[in-house]
């Protein structure tokens, strides 16, 4: 039996899955010389969420990314995640836009396309498959495994035997929840091998504690490559440690070959690198074994958190764990991968906040009137009725769903050349502006300006040794009122009011303005005010409170002036909003892209706008205002679509509560909180 190889994935899934794909190329450069040495079968290094992270996070090209990587490692394969027909996007895109996209990808660098299908429909691999196959690279076709009742080994084998008659030049099973277990993992590589004689490889993640012995497991039924990750990047949500299987497997037939003094110094710089991301990781390091129960990936259980603290549902977490199988199960079985994890997971949000399938994503809309492929198993009839009445369909699509785009990458590139304001422009800016064109504006005004750059986090000195027969200074805070605090050795206790802070500089005021505007910290509840509307206040004194997190924390003006405030209490805001200002007008105007003033109203109860009252329409989740459906000012009738919003990656339908003309009260582009009125029907 040949030995296992190993590929990392310290530079793609490691970091996407430990704190939410942050790195920068810049860390990543400096070890590749060490990386290229190490003998990997591959380093996964592109695609997944990396593309979208560059552009939003990090004002990063990913192309030029992938192009230094290319070049730092000459000896070493460059692996890609890929999710077929939806290449990087949350959409399938016409074949034309595939084509281009892994031509220019093998172009700049990759060697190895693992590509996939979130429903595992084969039809979905045919464009990105053969345009791989053009350009002579290496194709692993993907077997997405969740844990259902249609998922049998049987059907994966099968399966199996269609990805290699589609010209597969390996296979490999994405275990993304860590759902498979050793045993079943030697089952399910003995099945496949049965039908095909391709190289297969096996990833699957920590989260639930036993990657190691599926690894394990997976190698010795005739698995001959493995997904692992440098130790200092590995478990929790992440992989098994590189330097770990290397170790299990020396000296035996499954012997890597691989050297663990040049790993564990690799393993060294990548523990110094991840220090500079302690902000983004994600507070789960252990194994979480409710996965075994919900089959909830890891990085969708955290991003599930993160969303229904957004929308103040922090807990209903167990509620929407259970809804999310119920879910699943009416949309016939999808495993949780993107983008269907963040599809099933939205509406499992939506149907415990507003009753099951009383609100549909348009996403979901499409995954099961069939726009995203043919699903494992038959889906409720009545959630396939609602969502082909919402899209005016008569019956579900069963053919490929790519069949119904036209050619769309002309199009695409007037666009770019629209938004660039040039007669030419690159192939990759233009599959850029595709994958996300909502984001890419925004990234090419801003590219020229370099990568951000991460530093570690400065820790708080240690406390001087306090000196026998010392007292003890403490500063507190009672009720809006700072103290200095002297306990003395006797026990005694001293409180006086504290002196004002120093001074600190003002931010500077808009040119011509004399304005300062105070932003929120952080998403919280505007509490109370300290200050008095149009009261004269001094730099560093405390004007209002926001509860956050359930704290208290106070909020004090940057500047000497006049206070207004823009926020009524009891309302929530969101990190950076404007909650203030210094000096201006009492009643300033708030434009896109700053989140408009929301007001929190008590649910309206839908009544006809007559007799000249208004009808407010509310937002009924924290979200985004995407487009309008209606024209401003236009006749509506109830229950018709005015608006769209973005909220947790999908897009939800807004409907008029009542017959009238509607009048729209927030900007395109702005960020809303939940209740907060949108629009209204006069």
């Amino acid at each position: 039996m040949p030995k296992v190889k190993l590929t990392d994935l310290v530079l793609r899934d490691a970091h996407q899955s430990l704190f939410a794909t942050r790195m920068v190329t810049a860390d990543m450069l400096p070890i590749c010389n060490k990386l290229d040495k190490a003998g990997f079968f591959a380093l996964e290094a592109w695609g997944g969420a990396t593309f979208d992270s560059c552009i939003r996070f990090l004002n990063e090209d990913p192309w030029e990314r992938l192009k230094k990587l290319k070049a730092s490692l000459p000896n070493t394969k460059i692996m890609m995640l890929l999710r077929g027909q939806n290449l990087l996007g949350y959409r399938h895109y016409a074949d034309d836009v595939v084509a281009k996209f892994v031509e220019y990808a093998a172009k700049n660098g990759i060697d190895v396309f693992r590509i996939f299908d979130a429903v595992n429909d084969p039809r979905n691999f045919k464009a990105a498959t053969e345009a791989a196959k053009k350009t002579g690279k290496h194709i692993q076709a993907t077997i997405s495994y969740a844990v259902t009742p249609f998922h049998t080994i049987e059907k994966y084998a099968q399966f199996a035997k269609q990805l290699v008659d589609i010209g597969a030049d390996s296979i490999c099973i994405k275990d993304m929840a860590g759902l498979l277990k050793p045993y079943e993992g030697y089952e399910l590589v003995k099945a496949i091998k049965k039908v095909t004689d391709l190289p297969i490889e096996i990833h699957t993640h920590a989260t639930t504690g036993m990657s190691v012995a599926t690894l394990t497991k997976c190698a010795e039924a005739g698995a001959e490559i493995l997904d692992t990750t440098i130790s200092s990047m590995s478990m929790g949500t992440s992989h098994s440690p590189t330097e770990t299987m290397v170790e299990i497997f020396k000296n035996t037939e499954y012997d890597t070959g691989l050297d663990n003094n040049l790993l564990l110094e690799i393993a060294a710089y990548f523990r110094e690198v991840r220090k500079n991301y302690k902000k983004f990781e994600s507070s789960f390091l252990g194994a979480d074994t409710r996965i075994l129960a919900s089959q909830v990936p890891g990085g969708m259980l955290s991003n599930l958190e993160s969303q229904l603290k957004e929308q103040g549902a922090s807990d209903k977490i167990d509620d929407v764990l259970k809804e999310i199988a119920v879910v699943q199960k009416d949309s016939g079985y999808p495993p949780l991968v993107t983008p269907t994890s963040q599809i099933v997971g939205t509406q499992a949000v939506f149907n415990v906040l507003f009753g099951r399938y009383n609100r549909l994503s348009g996403e979901f809309q499409d995954l099961v009137a069939g726009k995203y492929g043919s699903c494992p198993a038959p889906k409720n009839p009545d959630v396939v009725k609602k969502a082909l009445d919402a899209l005016k369909m008569e019956k579900e699509i069963t053919h490929r769903p790519a069949d119904d785009i036209p050619a769309e990458y002309g199009k695409l590139e007037d666009e770019t050349k629209k938004l660039l304001g040039t007669s030419t422009v690159t192939t990759e800016d233009v599959l850029t502006y595709a994958m996300f064109p909502k984001v890419a504006p925004d990234f090419f005004k801003k590219r020229s300006q370099g990568p951000v750059v991460f530093k570690p986090e400065a820790e708080a000195p240690a406390p001087a040794a306090k000196a026998p027969g010392q007292a003890e200074k403490y500063n507190v805070n009672v009720n809006g009122v700072n103290y200095s605090v002297v306990v003395s050795p006797a026990g005694t206790v001293a409180a006086t009011p504290a002196a004002p802070a120093s001074a600190a500089a003002s931010p500077a005021a808009p040119s011509g303005t004399g304005t300062v505007i105070i932003p929120a910290p952080v998403a919280g509840t505007v509490l109370r005010y300290i200050a008095q509307e149009g009261a004269e206040v001094k730099t560093s004194e405390t004007v209002m409170i926001i509860e956050s997190m359930k704290m208290e924390l106070e909020i004090k003006s940057p500047a000497a002036g006049k206070i207004h405030f823009l926020i009524p209490t009891g309302t929530q805001v969101t990190a950076q909003q404007p909650v203030a200002q210094i000096g201006g007008a009492a009643v300033p105007a708030v434009s896109a892209p700053v989140a408009a003033a929301p007001v929190v109203a008590a649910p309206v109860e839908p009544v006809p706008a007559s007799g000249g009252a208004a009808t407010p329409v509310p937002a009924p989740v924290a979200g985004t205002v995407l487009r309008y459906i209606a024209q401003e000012g236009a006749q509506v009738k109830q229950s018709e679509t005015i608006l769209i919003i973005e909220s947790m990656k999908m897009e939800l339908e807004i409907k008029s509560p009542a017959a009238g003309k509607v009048h729209f009260l927030i900007p395109t582009g702005t960020q809303v909180t939940s209740k907060q009125p949108i629009a209204e029907i006069c």
